[in-house]
């Protein structure tokens, strides 16, 4: 998996995904299939400015500091988000542009034939 996410690939009904590209993508949806993580990311993405302090993320939860710690790293290593040590605290941030191609892999064709075979 590159350090920046999942690889561009072409949406799924388009062509079918290589290996390497399946397994970068499993990766992700894997990171994202936890709740507390998938609630990390909405947390920090839905952040006034668009990141936020661990500090901030923390007190959501009952859940331990090494555990949310945990959530952020598999997050980080799946490379949907990014920290910035500041003084004490890390800072997270989403970075959009994986998020981006994660849509567009999922996105249907323009040909229509995803939408055709999705209500069958």
């Amino acid at each position: 998996m590159s350090k920046q996410g999942p690889e561009c690939c072409s949406p799924l009904v388009a062509e079918p995904l290589s290996g390497g590209q399946a397994a970068d993508l499993a990766r992700v949806f894997k990171a994202l299939g936890d709740p507390v993580r998938l609630r990390l990311l909405s947390l920090i993405a839905s952040h006034a400015g668009g990141e936020a302090c661990v500090c901030d993320l923390t007190d959501v939860f009952e859940l331990s500091g090494p555990t949310i710690s945990h959530h952020l790293r598999v997050l980080r290593e799946a490379g949907l988000i990014a920290g910035e040590r500041r003084g004490t605290w890390i800072y997270y941030r989403v970075l959009p542009d994986v998020l981006g191609r994660l849509a567009g892999v999922l996105a249907p064709s323009a040909t229509g034939r995803s939408v055709a075979r999705a209500t069958r």
